[in-house]
């Protein structure tokens, strides 16, 4: 595929985004902005969601793990069915009697300045880290593809993309990326499908012979029983719900779509319509993954990408011709683009009422407005200067080591709602940014060395599980005398 090709996709596809961003930003204000006016349709909400659960990251890596472990993770995604129902029936009614604009809001009224203060700013370390990553990961495709070779250095590269989502965002937030998640999801489906049945025709194979290799082929292992593997079932099942739980539930990028939509009824069909269609979604990335494998094993081109990584990218864009290569790549924009405007728009979110406390302070309208203009440029930035120091480490160890640190920042924020929730105890809230500190460099520290204390042990996807539930133990350590009536969910719903 020609870079000229690669790069009338990119500009064709964004002048669509902007076509969309025109018609949905027309009249919006800073509560558009924030909580789309609690106006958006639930099924628009959970179509596009599915665009925004998933990256760029997700669209290569997914696929590729099936060479090493086959169809385990698919134990991830039904745990994340559980936990999509904890989310509705558990956290949604908290977030809708509270009316909250930022769902960290809820930690200082529960527990007071500091457990507030820290988990918004472990969000906005995680969703910094977390954006950047899955944005450098597909920007580095492109430059590899089109613009070394046009000797565009890739600081402008990346700065043309976080331009053109900080342009489509700018005015409408959450309001414009409700429906340009939705548009987003629309192509990366489109390129996912019309992918499997590329590759079904040049193996010959029809339908019913991808389902005998999903049940029963090499790669068909779903259910994994030695309990000492990362990838064990139940460590899937369990790590997968609560992945789900903290991820989206206590994730402000998530949330703020769901509690977008005007009533809590309606917001709890949202999440459970997504979280059934994400199975499905997720079972055909794998299922790509099966195919992929067996074309370059036939083909004899199985030495050809370095890492599971590089298969989809390697035979999309050399192998499948011409028209293979378009759906890559759109489908690749498509999955990048929600993974960053999201995570702008919710920073920006974040900053300016859990930092700067936009929601309280007596400013009028035009200062408001001129505030978060202010922070969302500057958190533009921000994302840029990351995504360039990727590029300089050039390491893929060392930034994946980054995006994995980022992800231990969850499970604070899952021990805290969890004692939050679950019990009646105030805490000594100065000393919880400590408690949110150790937990995670103690999961480090254990997951670092349980294979050689626990005879070969590996920590899987229940490590988020054990992060949690050490914050809920420092917490425990940390209660104060006297109780405080824990929120009731039941006169909620």
């Amino acid at each position: 595929m020609s870079a000229t090709l690669i790069l009338t996709c990119v500009v064709l596809y964004s002048a669509l985004l902007f076509f969309v961003v025109w018609l949905t930003s027309r009249g919006a204000d800073n509560e558009s902005y924030f909580i789309g006016n609690r106006s958006s349709k639930w099924y628009v909400v959970a179509y596009g969601m599915i665009g925004a659960s998933l990256s760029g990251v997700t669209f290569m890596s997914v696929p590729g793990w099936v060479g090493t472990t086959g169809m385990s993770y698919m134990m991830v995604v039904f745990g994340y069915l559980l936990g999509y129902a904890a989310i509705a029936g558990i956290l949604l009614p908290v977030y809708y009697r509270m009316r909250l604009t930022s769902i960290y809001s809820y930690l200082e009224q529960r527990f007071g300045f500091w457990s507030y203060k820290t988990g918004a700013f472990y969000f906005i370390l995680s969703r910094t880290i977390g954006a950047s990553f899955r944005l450098y990961i597909v920007v580095n495709v492109l430059q590899t593809f089109v613009f070394d070779a046009w000797g565009v250095p890739f600081a402008v590269t990346v700065g043309v993309f976080i331009l053109l989502i900080l342009l489509y965002t700018y005015k409408g937030g959450v309001k414009t990326i409700v429906w340009t998640d939705t548009l987003q999801t629309t192509f990366m489906l489109l390129s996912l499908v019309l992918s499997i049945v590329l590759i079904l025709g040049k193996l010959g194979w029809s339908w019913g012979e991808l389902v005998n290799q999903l049940t029963s082929g090499p790669y068909s292992n779903m259910v994994v029983s030695d309990v000492k593997a990362s990838n064990f079932a139940w460590k899937h099942f369990f790590g997968g719900m609560f992945i789900a739980i903290a991820m989206t539930g206590l994730d402000q990028e998530m949330m703020q779509k769901n509690i977008s939509v005007r009533t809590l009824g309606e917001s709890q069909k949202n999440m459970i319509s997504f979280s059934l269609i994400l199975v499905l979604v997720n079972l055909l990335f794998l299922s790509l993954g099966i195919l992929l494998y067996n074309y370059v094993s036939i083909e004899g081109i199985a030495t050809q990408f370095h890492t599971s990584d590089d298969l989809f990218p390697t035979v999309a864009l050399q192998h499948l011709g011409t028209l293979s290569a378009v759906f890559f790549i759109i489908g690749l924009i498509s999955a990048a683009y929600p993974s960053a405007d999201g995570a702008l728009t919710a920073l920006t979110a974040s900053f300016c009422i859990d930092f700067l406390g936009m929601e309280r302070k007596d400013w009028s309208k035009e200062k408001k407005e001129r505030t978060r203009y202010t922070v969302h440029i500057a958190f533009a930035i921000l994302l840029l200067l990351v995504i360039v120091v990727f590029r300089i480490i050039n390491n893929d160890a060392v930034i994946g080591i980054l995006f994995k640190a980022a992800g231990y920042t969850y499970g604070p924020l899952l021990g805290l709602y969890a004692f939050g929730l679950f019990t009646r105890h105030p805490v000594r809230d100065r000393f919880v940014p400590l408690v949110c500190l150790v937990a995670p460099v103690l999961c480090f520290w254990l997951n670092e060395n349980a294979p050689v204390w626990w005879n070969g042990y590996k920590f899987g996807f229940e490590l988020i599980i054990l992060n949690g539930l050490l914050t809920f133990i420092g917490l425990w350590l940390l209660k104060a005398s006297g109780t405080s009536k824990p929120f009731d969910v039941k006169k909620s719903v």
